[in-house]
């Protein structure tokens, strides 16, 4: 087999531990797409839609701690998935995407397709290249793979025009090399901000500590929770953060809420707070007369260890700096209540979620306004991962299932999707069937966009008519999310009832493949 660019750069993913493909490709990708035959090792999976990519490759990264690749067509296929890649740079997963192009001769002609690549791709990357011939393209595809995995995860675009992709590569470059991609190593915090943390934490003062996405898995949420045990510190997470470990014997951390007046309270008490791996906390949207920073006039905030830097590192220096290493770490004891019945309610479907959450479950959460306690009511569930919405692009939650199943297959991922954001891309559900992915979805229809109604409310804009009632309401037509599902090829059912969903996520829970329910609330 005489070895061309679109080989090379496939060899070179591989070796750099990135086997998972999600693609939607075009004529200008097909030999990319030839290599995946000629070339063993790479899973592939189709999505319908780029957003449905790219979400995937988000939530790949986010279960597996490493990157997938994408492989989108020209401009307007990447274009059609940026808003998954700008959750996916806010949760800071690593992800490198394949971006095909006209041949370099060709763009000249100026054909339908042609754009700015580079350009569109800048604001949703850290890194972006073109590569310019078949023997640049393992060295590109190595640089792509090491920008991606350096810390704290990135997104990296790699632009393969067809001719890169077609081309021999020429025997003074070695056929067929596959280049290591050289990963910078994590920059460590100054010994000197974790002396002032630790002062902080000894002066007596009230002390919280916001831990970013690196925080909030289950070894740097027992150091943190050692710290707090031992001096007393309260332990908070973004609203908007990629992955927490919870449930029994993990530490329990408090989401900040959503809405700007509850936030504040959470943090009323607060004199320091110190950030690790986090932002100063920020309100999602402006509101005439509240503030944008949801931290009151007088507290001091403290930036302990920046998201690029070893985060797990400052917490267990800082463990040691304030004698907490031979703490115990608070965790949540396993309580499962008894399953509620009756009529449907957010209350009573949180409150089942906490009896009814399997194991080691995977809970990718876009429930929005029906969802706002289900943190609450499973904090003392068994043992699982919940994933949030990120960036506030909405529709991530399908598509994000779908990485997360595939990185993890021998976990139970369950969706907890809004009827308004699943029509974003319900393409996912294909996705879900052909692959047969373990994922229940359960799917919160109130036939509105209830979010915009609370959020007209919270701006002021409460003198409305039929007009801005038209675009709230998502009822005229009803979605059949059932035959929506099996159009796609998943199983469905329909719940009216606590005790019909009670039923429903029972079936749902022993079928070793997608299923869906829609939840009418």
């Amino acid at each position: 087999m005489q070895v061309n660019g679109a080989h090379s750069l496939l060899n070179t993913l591989m070796a750099n531990g990135v086997d998972v493909c999600f693609a939607n490709p075009g004529t200008s990708e097909m030999h990319f797409v030839a290599a995946l035959d000629q070339i063993e090792g790479m899973r592939c999976v189709l999505g319908l839609f780029e957003g449905v990519v790219t979400g995937a490759a988000d939530g790949y990264a986010r279960m597996s701690d490493r990157p997938a690749s994408t492989l989108l067509h020209l401009g307007p296929g990447l274009a059609n998935g940026l808003s998954n890649l700008h959750n996916a740079m806010r949760a800071q997963s690593p992800i490198v995407n394949v971006i095909g192009d006209h041949p370099h001769y060709h763009r000249h002609y100026d054909p339908p397709l042609t754009s700015d690549i580079e350009g569109t791709a800048r604001p949703f990357s850290h890194w972006v290249r073109t590569s310019p011939t078949a023997d640049t393209i393992a060295a590109d595809t190595a640089a792509a793979v090491a920008a991606a995995k350096t810390a704290p995860g990135r997104i990296a675009s790699l632009i393969l025009p067809a001719d890169v992709a077609w081309t021999p590569i020429s025997e003074q470059s070695a056929p067929g090399r596959a280049e290591k991609a050289a990963v910078p190593a994590t920059r460590k915090p100054a010994d000197s901000a974790i002396d002032a943390a630790a002062a902080i934490l000894r002066s007596g003062k009230n002390v919280g500590l916001l831990l970013g996405p690196s925080a909030t898995r289950e070894h740097p949420l027992e150091l943190a929770g050692k710290i707090a045990s031992a001096t007393g510190a309260l332990l908070y997470a973004p609203t908007h953060t990629a992955r927490i470990s919870r449930g029994a014997g993990r530490v329990p951390v408090q989401r900040l809420p959503y809405p700007v007046d509850q936030a504040l309270d959470t943090l009323r008490d607060i004199e320091n707070l110190i950030l690790l791996g986090a932002k100063t906390p920020a309100a999602f949207f402006a509101y005439p007369d509240k503030p944008s920073q949801l931290i009151h006039p007088g507290t001091h905030v403290h930036e302990l260890v920046r998201a690029d830097e070893d985060v797990v590192y400052a917490l267990r220096a800082l463990t040691e700096a304030v004698d907490a290493t031979g703490a115990t770490a608070p965790v949540a004891d396993l309580r499962i209540g008894a399953r509620p019945n009756g009529t449907l309610t957010p209350e009573k479907i949180g409150a089942l979620l906490g009896v009814m959450l399997p194991d080691q479950a995977i809970v990718i959460d876009e429930s929005i306004t029906t969802g706002r306690t289900f943190l609450d009511d499973t904090r003392t569930a068994h043992p699982h991962d919940w994933i949030l919405g990120t960036g506030g692009a909405i529709g991530y939650a399908l598509p994000c299932a779908t990485g997360a199943a595939i990185a993890c297959p021998d976990r139970k991922v369950i969706v907890l999707e809004s009827d308004g954001s699943g029509m974003y891309m319900p393409q996912a559900l294909w996705t879900h069937a052909r692959e047969g992915l373990n994922i229940l979805t359960l799917v919160f229809a109130n036939r509105k966009y209830q979010i915009l109604r609370n959020e007209m409310k919270n701006v002021g804009a409460t003198q409305t008519g039929s007009n801005a009632d038209g675009l709230l309401n998502i009822d005229k037509p009803s979605i059949d999310w059932l035959a929506l599902a099996r159009t796609f090829g998943v199983e469905a059912f329909r719940a009216h009832t606590t005790d019909e969903l009670a039923r429903h996520i029972d079936a749902g829970l022993t079928i070793q493949g997608p299923c869906l329910i829609e939840v009418v609330c």
